[in-house]
């Protein structure tokens, strides 16, 4: 059986330009990159965990701002506060994957891939079949 590989934990703020200092002392380390992705409002700070100096991806961390009113992190934030929003786990086949967890019965937001952070494909599950955690899959860069 093989073994899932965080990609990585994103967790929302209300403020990127005040919390990226925050989280730069918290984890000893600079904001890898700042993005900003129109289609899901949202920008991203990326802090990269130096995985891939040891020979694998992920284990990073995002923090996730809301660039308007009506995205879905300021909508999360406005109902549960600033906090961890999600995990994001590596997939091989993202289409194989989400087709899986649908014939099981796993309640999906996305039931196709979409692009996200780094150009690369996600897609969400839904935590109500997940024990209450927001699971991203992510696609494996190739």
């Amino acid at each position: 059986m093989k073994h899932a590989i965080i990609s990585h934990v994103g967790i929302a703020v209300t403020d990127l330009e005040k919390s990226i200092p925050l989280y730069e002392k918290l984890t000893g380390m600079k904001v890898k990159e700042i993005e900003e992705v129109p289609s899901q409002k949202v920008r991203v700070g990326i802090f990269s965990t130096g995985g891939e100096k040891a020979g694998f991806a992920g284990g990073n961390i995002e923090l996730l701002s809301g660039t308007s009113e009506d995205s879905p992190i300021s909508k999360f934030i406005a109902k549960r506060g600033e906090g961890l929003h999600h995990l994001c786990i590596y997939v091989d086949d993202i289409e194989k994957q989400l087709a899986l967890l649908k014939a099981a019965g796993i309640r999906l937001i996305d039931e196709t891939p979409r692009l996200g952070a780094e150009g690369h494909r996600i897609a969400f599950v839904h935590p109500a079949g997940t024990n209450g955690v927001l699971i991203e899959l992510e696609e494996k860069p190739k």
